[in-house]
């Protein structure tokens, strides 16, 4: 039977009785914890119905409270320090110490407050250009990359700097910037004078590397002027190349002076060949005019010494000299001679065979005969002799006169 109705006992559905036993009052349940708090603390609240005064606290609550809250404020001076960070600590605001890796603590904010570096992490600034990191691509930036070099020529330049915290009390308390733009400021002081006391062609071509590592020294000297605690760990030259509105002009200089350089080369080549094989030459043709001047010198102190004792024999015995020059001389004529001499003196009609083939070949091998005259001579040697050459026969003929007057 529902509970409102006749015969209900006027119960309602949580056991009371309809009217005088209700469900609680929510303002009595608030005032009776309001009894109970004020009576934790030794005190008491009244008031009129719906409200009432807050407790009151009684010096038996005040230690421990104030002994919790001193714990929690204790609490958050802890803090840890990664491996690679250093932690200044500073106390109302003044440097104290510096403290390495792991768990530390100090007095807690506002005696004692800390900053954490990171004095390992390898930082980059780009110097003359930026690069997007969402489309990965450059973007220069002309008033950081236009520099004048020593030839009065403007030059686009792009450096990348690498650097890390060496010292982070100098770094917090003496660099006021952002230490991207300290290095930024000071890398572009640093290249703008080692480029301006060089030449534009040095910068492009073969002094890359002396510039980036003189930026280097020049630009760490200028961070430690200003105790700044930055370390540069590496300058790299990205781009150098002249300005894009004189781009094609150079290039246009920059392939004749190549051309120059090869036409150069070239020559040099052809120099390095031809003038080792002309001094070569020139060295085979004194050393055979030395060499013939020599045999030349030789025959004739040989004849001239052979001469002589032909002379002294002559004068000792002249008729048997005579005789023996003029014999060796008809030996020497004919001793390369075809021709054969037949004394047919004695009237006899025999006929000779003789190997006349035999004894031409052992004279002169491969020679031929043309033709065998035979003639009669009174006593001794006579004939007609033909077949030589005219021209030695005279020069034999004027000898021999020569050494029988």
């Amino acid at each position: 039977m529902p509970w409102n109705q006749p015969g209900s006992n006027d119960r309602d559905p949580w056991g009371q009785g309809n009217g005088q036993n209700g469900p609680p009052d929510l303002d009595e349940v608030i005032r009776d914890f309001q009894k109970k708090f004020g009576g934790l603390f030794g005190g008491g609240g009244s008031g009129r119905k719906g409200g009432g005064k807050l407790p009151s606290f009684s010096s038996r609550a005040i230690g421990p409270i104030a002994v919790v809250l001193a714990g929690l404020w204790l609490a958050t001076g802890f803090y840890v320090v990664e491996q690679g960070q250093q932690a200044v600590e500073m106390r109302f605001g003044a440097y104290k110490t510096i403290k390495e890796a792991g768990l530390r603590w100090r007095m807690p904010y506002p005696v004692e407050t800390v900053e954490i570096v990171n004095v390992q992490q390898i930082r980059t600034v780009e110097v003359g250009y930026r690069t997007n990191t969402r489309s990965n691509q450059l973007a220069g930036v002309p008033r950081e990359a236009l520099m004048l070099t020593a030839d009065e020529n403007i030059i686009d330049i792009h450096f990348a700097v690498q650097y890390d915290i060496k010292d982070p009390r100098e770094l917090l308390f003496n660099v006021a910037e952002s230490q991207e733009l300290v290095v930024r400021g000071a890398t572009e002081s640093a290249v703008r004078e080692i480029v301006g006391r060089n030449s534009m062609d040095f910068a492009i071509t073969g002094g890359r590397a002396e510039i980036a590592q003189e930026t280097k020294v020049l630009l760490q000297q200028i961070l430690d002027r200003y105790d700044t605690g930055i370390n540069i760990k590496a300058v790299e030259m990205q781009n150098a190349q002249p300005p894009a509105e004189v781009k094609a002009a150079f290039d246009d200089a920059v392939k004749a002076r190549e051309d120059e350089e090869r036409l150069k080369n070239e020559a040099q080549a052809y120099q390095n060949d031809i003038i080792p094989r002309a001094r070569g030459a020139a060295a085979r043709l004194e050393q055979e005019a030395a060499a013939y001047q020599a045999t030349v010198v030789a025959a004739a102190r040989g004849q001239a010494s052979r001469f002589i004792q032909v002379l002294d024999e002559y004068a000792k015995a002249p008729g048997i000299t005579r005789d023996r020059l003029y014999i060796d001389a008809l030996e020497e004529v004919y001793g390369n001679s075809t021709k054969l001499l037949i004394d047919q003196s004695s009237g006899s009609n025999n006929v000779m065979y003789l190997p006349l083939d035999q004894l031409i070949r052992q004279r002169s091998a491969g020679g031929s005969i043309s033709q065998l005259d035979e003639t009669s001579t009174g006593a001794g040697f006579g004939g007609t002799f033909a077949g030589t050459d005219n021209n030695s026969r005279q020069e034999r003929s004027s000898r021999l006169r020569s050494l029988t007057q």
